[in-house]
């Protein structure tokens, strides 16, 4: 029998529905999580009013989805950066990511946040490639400890060169991932953003495997699962092999064919790989 993964969707795709819609379709489509982008949510998503986040966990729970995260951290409010070398800026930034995990284990227990953000973390102000990885490092482990109480892990996602000069590789990550030595600060693997990695992914995924707590799944293009060439089957191979646990997620950039294709395409397209693995 195949292994059943656990899949999630990210929710921007359904942009301009009403959120228990949203998540009434993930769920009727075959999805059991859902990950959010909190731009999706509010402008200012860290002052999101108590009762809102209640309400959010309350209407992801009666759809039957389970929350799995967040992603796409520094979109709004805009402005923000976390490596800068203007410390008040670089404060404002650090207090942002503060304020979701707090977001984060608001709507549901053991969410994840992809820390993703490649232009609020990419080197300004005259500041080097090694200054700058060296702030983002100090500021996660900084919040480590708010992460570690909250239950909520913050993953360090590597991205390509055309993104960023920040983490650029899996193994650059990991490295970070040791160096802050938290159980509260991890990694992912995303399809899309490993591009610039010059080894097998499925290779990186087996030797990065224990720090790796989330993966993001799409066409490296940016289009949705099955619509490019990307061979999901070695990865999805390796994950198996190791008795991966955690999500599987959907997150497509071109949101032109529409949510409904999106979801429905994408997930018939991964369990046909699936069956095949």
């Amino acid at each position: 029998m195949a292994i059943r993964f656990r899949h999630s969707i990210c929710n921007e795709i359904y942009q301009g529905w009403d959120f228990a819609k949203a998540c009434r379709h993930m769920k009727e489509t075959g999805y059991q999580g859902i990950e959010i982008a909190p731009f999706t949510l509010s402008e200012d998503p860290c002052n999101i009013p108590a009762a809102d986040r209640r309400a959010y966990a309350e209407i992801i729970a009666g759809e039957g989805l389970e929350f799995v995260g967040l992603h796409w951290l520094m979109v709004a409010p805009k402005g923000l950066h976390v490596t800068t070398p203007d410390d008040e800026l670089r404060e404002r930034g650090w207090n942002h990511i503060r304020g979701l995990i707090d977001l984060c284990a608001d709507l549901g227990p053991g969410g994840v946040m992809v820390f993703g953000s490649p232009l609020q973390r990419g080197t300004v102000g005259g500041a080097t490639r090694e200054e700058a990885t060296a702030r983002y490092t100090e500021g996660l482990a900084a919040v480590a400890p708010q992460a570690e109480a909250r239950g909520v892990k913050i993953l360090v996602e590597a991205l390509p060169a055309n993104q960023t000069n920040v983490v650029g590789s899996l193994a650059e990550a990991a490295g970070i991932v040791k160096q802050v030595g938290s159980p509260a600060i991890q990694t992912m693997f995303d399809t899309h953003n490993a591009v610039d990695e010059t080894e097998p992914h499925a290779v990186l995924v087996e030797r990065h495997f224990e720090m790796i707590r989330h993966i993001h799944v799409n066409e490296t293009d940016g289009g949705h699962c099955g619509t490019g060439d990307y061979e999901f089957g070695p990865v999805l191979a390796a994950l198996k092999r190791l008795d991966y646990s955690g999500w599987i997620s959907l997150e497509a950039f071109d949101f032109a064919p529409g949510a409904e294709r999106i979801a429905s395409e994408s997930l018939r397209y991964l369990n046909s790989v699936i069956e095949k693995i």
